[in-house]
């Protein structure tokens, strides 16, 4: 649900006073824990500029008293320290918003042993090296190309107390190649292949406190490679929940991914999103906002970019002993989901087609 920029900090519980204790060593299991969960599927890694502690907040509920502290999600056997919790006015009027769309055309082989199942698996392995690429590229905001520790407000004029201020940005990506060393191409025997073609609407937010170009454009790669990547997630999920059961593994199908939808919270000018299907009503998704964030989100403060997206697949063949060993029971699939759970949200809507196709593939 949260757009590129923002993340996770930590958890919170209001218990009695007489549960202190428990309560702690519950909450550094809770604090691990959702770190596990959130970056599981994640296709990029933290810098080691980034701060890397984690909050695990204490409220009594007889007392009102807070009790803050912080754990290294880096060092499993982290011992908690004590933090200053401080309220403060005003956080969430000064953002810094920065939009762009990019175009998206990924080939991922299949080879003649994958199964159904590895559809997914595939797919990551292919966004994985997608992402590294733009990990890579050359981004230039409002048209230009600037010094990563160049300030991002250099040359701007200051927007008006509780108005976000908007950057647009453009990404030039190229396949990497290392200095020094010749490119060498492979060649893969494949009975199919999966295409992700599309035009990727993106957004992320930033704090207006002296940020720095490249902090910009860290947030708006996390959003790019995020947004990709829960879409195809959510995409086979479906598929699987959703599979007719005298479906034929060969058979050539149709499909639409998920398209991004925006609402507007209350108390800030950030925007956050979920994932909406073409059947998907607005009081569906209202009611899902309000499942999640326990706050009422009106129909005018949901946005979604109109678009139109579709997924070709033509799956490779497989034997019938394979298509035996990979029959995956409702309640196995269940368990499975239930695992992964979660609300990914991110920050407008993308056009997209994803082709299965038998060749041969070179890159």
């Amino acid at each position: 649900m949260l757009p590129g920029g923002l993340l996770v900090l930590g958890v919170f519980i209001i218990a009695a006073p007489e549960l202190a204790k428990d309560i702690q060593n519950a909450l550094r299991k809770l604090v691990f824990s959702v770190e596990k969960s959130v970056v599981k599927k994640r296709l990029w890694k933290f810098t080691e500029e980034e701060v890397s502690d984690r909050v695990a907040l204490h409220v009594c509920s007889a007392t009102k008293k807070i009790l803050c502290r912080t754990y290294d999600i880096q060092d499993p056997k982290s011992s908690p320290k004590p933090a200053d919790w401080k309220y403060q006015s005003g956080l969430s009027a000064f953002w810094l918003s920065l939009e762009c769309t990019i175009n998206v055309n990924i080939h991922i082989p299949l080879s003649a042993t994958s199964a159904s199942y590895e559809l997914e698996k595939n797919t990551r392995n292919g966004l994985t090296r997608w992402a590294k690429q733009i990990e890579e590229g050359v981004f230039l905001i409002n048209g230009q190309a600037k010094e990563d520790d160049a300030e991002l407000l250099e040359g701007q004029k200051k927007s008006s107390r509780g108005n976000i201020q908007h950057f647009n940005v453009k990404v030039l990506t190229q396949l990497s190649q290392s200095s020094g060393h010749r490119s060498t191409a492979t060649v893969q025997v494949c009975s199919g292949s999966i295409n992700l073609k599309g035009a990727v609407k993106c957004r992320a937010y930033i704090h207006n406190n002296k940020p720095k170009i490249k902090d910009a454009i860290q947030a708006l790669k996390r959003d790019i490679i995020n947004t990709l990547s829960d879409r195809c997630e959510i995409l086979f999920e479906d598929l699987l929940i959703n599979e007719a059961p005298d479906k034929k593994n060969s058979e050539r199908e149709y499909h639409a991914l998920p398209h991004r939808v925006f609402a507007s919270i209350a108390g800030s000018n950030v925007m956050l999103c979920d994932y909406k299907f073409g059947d998907e009503t607005a009081g569906e998704i209202q009611e899902s906002f309000f499942e999640m964030l326990d706050q009422v989100v009106h129909g005018e403060a949901i946005h979604i970019a109109e678009e139109i997206n579709t997924v070709d697949i033509n799956p490779p063949v497989n034997n019938t002993n394979d298509m035996q060993q990979i029959q995956l029971t409702k309640a196995t699939l269940l368990s499975k989901l239930q695992q992964n759970m979660g609300v990914v949200i991110a920050a407008a809507v993308a056009v997209f087609a994803v082709t299965f196709s038998f060749n041969y593939f070179s890159d």
